[in-house]
């Protein structure tokens, strides 16, 4: 059943999933990302293009069309996954989270699927050192999302109870 909630959560993805091809657009469009290679906008920050044919830091890369559409197809399964645990979520706080997650993923699909890889552009760095690997919105979606999720289910681990009925824990 779509409750407000989910719903929200599905929209949550498609906004996700629109912003993310809209500034990947304005990356190898109007800004020509693709063709200047880097923009230095901070010393900690820079626009930089990079093609990820692989998935999270470049792992798995897709050195083939089978591997390719393996990708498409593990990642599809991964979002279809997401999407069912949505859809039968009942707290909003874990819609929403999934619904990052989806957007992201979809996001990421969408250029794999037209492109064959995914656009990066986000170069976050401490001089020439870089904790992460050049990410894009989609990615961030992703990792909020699970870190929400991960957060939300560490606070929501149950407490004892208070009732005076300790011997389910006295017994452990």
């Amino acid at each position: 059943m779509l409750t407000r909630p989910r719903i929200e959560g599905l929209g949550l993805a498609l906004l996700v999933a629109v912003v993310d091809r809209i500034v990947k657009a304005v990356m190898v469009g109007p800004l020509m990302l693709r063709d200047l290679g880097v923009i230095d906008l901070l010393p900690f920050f820079d626009l930089r293009y990079a093609e990820n044919y692989g998935v999270s830091f470049g792992m798995f890369t897709a050195t083939s069309m089978e591997m390719r559409y393996g990708l498409i197809i593990v990642t599809a399964l991964i979002a279809l996954g997401v999407t069912v645990w949505m859809l039968r979520e009942t707290l909003r706080g874990d819609i929403l989270a999934l619904g990052l997650v989806l957007g992201g993923a979809l996001g990421n699909i969408y250029d794999r699927l037209t492109l064959g890889y995914v656009i990066d552009y986000a170069d976050l760095h401490i001089g020439e050192w870089r904790p992460f690997a050049i990410f894009n919105l989609a990615d961030v979606a992703i990792t909020f999302g699970v870190l929400i999720l991960l957060a939300r289910s560490f606070k929501s681990r149950e407490k004892p109870n208070d009732s005076g009925d300790h011997t389910a824990t006295e017994n452990a």
